[in-house]
């Protein structure tokens, strides 16, 4: 629905056409914010209801004293991977674990999957690459996130998120403290939820045009021919070098598998080109414009130098080994 809407808008009523680099712009931007702000409404209000009977310290607390051998790490990870969200929209969903009090890491490990796997991607994959490197490249999709949750959870960044998140933290847990006082019922409690789930789109609205802005003209200014030129075979940086070069790129896993099918089609590794994908899919430059209203930049460029060492290293081993 929201997709006929942005092509009505873009396609019909103002009469550009889907195949000029500003009418798929500007239908990608449309079709992205509508989708994003919604996300993040619905997921910070459901968020809102669960912290409402169920506190952060509490969950955070439970999490943090039980031991799960890493189990926690695998669900997230896991659950990232049946959501079929790209980066951007991953990131309404991490704010909403975030403002619910789950370990930082566990929220990363489900940000980290969530873009790179999803069932679109995977269908993909094996008709394109058949069924071992769609194994291979599923089952590293979901180590990533473990190990750079695990990792980045062990880094103990709280302290570097934003100030803007700290304080929806406590406004729900003095929430909470006031309901359990008074032992307000639900139907009271659900207009201050919904409140606060709006107040929370309104503080990242601009951050989320803006990132999505950028990926819009990314989407549809960008010639996909411009890359190849630096992931040839003989380049021993290969790898590296088209991470770096996608990190500023925006697009989702269903987008991507074409061009990586082209780019090994002309000869380009395997490894390569999904390190390229990964890159493209998992690390983006509108990713960290939204991040930047839950993060400091500090933490962003941690999380960043983590994940793109990881699909380097990552993209070196493919090529080893496929």
């Amino acid at each position: 629905m929201i997709q006929q809407f942005a092509d009505w808008l873009i396609y019909s009523l103002l009469g550009l056409s889907a195949d000029t680099p500003l009418g798929s712009s500007l239908n990608f931007f449309v079709y992205d914010s509508i989708k994003i702000v919604l996300l993040l409404f619905l997921i910070s209000a459901i968020m809102g209801v669960v912290n409402a009977y169920f506190p952060i310290e509490r969950l955070r607390n439970y999490l943090t004293t039980h031991r799960f051998y890493g189990v926690q790490y695998l669900f997230a990870s896991l659950f990232g991977a049946i959501t079929p969200f790209c980066s951007c929209s991953s990131i309404p969903l991490f704010i909403g674990f975030v403002k619910g009090g789950i370990p930082l890491g566990v929220t990363f490990a489900y940000l980290i999957t969530s873009p790179l796997v999803n069932e679109v991607a995977v269908a993909m994959f094996l008709g394109s690459f058949g069924v071992r490197i769609t194994v291979v490249y599923v089952v590293s999709g979901i180590l990533l996130g473990m190990v750079g949750g695990f990792l980045l959870g062990r880094l103990r960044l709280e302290p570097y998120l934003s100030d803007w998140v700290k304080q929806i933290q406590q406004n729900a847990s003095a929430d909470f403290s006031t309901w359990e006082k008074e032992r307000t019922p639900f139907m009271k409690r659900l207009p201050s939820i919904l409140r606060e789930a709006w107040s929370i789109v309104k503080g990242v609205l601009l951050y989320i045009l803006i990132g999505i802005g950028i990926g819009a003209v990314m989407h549809g200014y960008v010639p996909e021919g411009f890359f190849e030129q630096y992931m040839s075979r003989d380049n021993v940086w290969a790898v590296p070098l088209s991470v770096l070069l996608a990190v500023p790129l925006y697009a989702n896993a269903a987008g991507i598998v074409p061009i990586v099918e082209v780019f090994v089609a002309k000869g380009i590794p395997i490894g390569t080109a999904l390190a390229f994908m990964m890159a493209v899919v998992g690390l983006s430059l509108p990713e960290a414009t939204l991040l930047k209203k839950v993060m400091t930049w500090r933490l962003i460029g941690i999380f960043f130098g983590i994940i793109t060492l990881f699909i380097i290293l990552s993209g070196y081993l493919f090529n080893a080994i496929l």
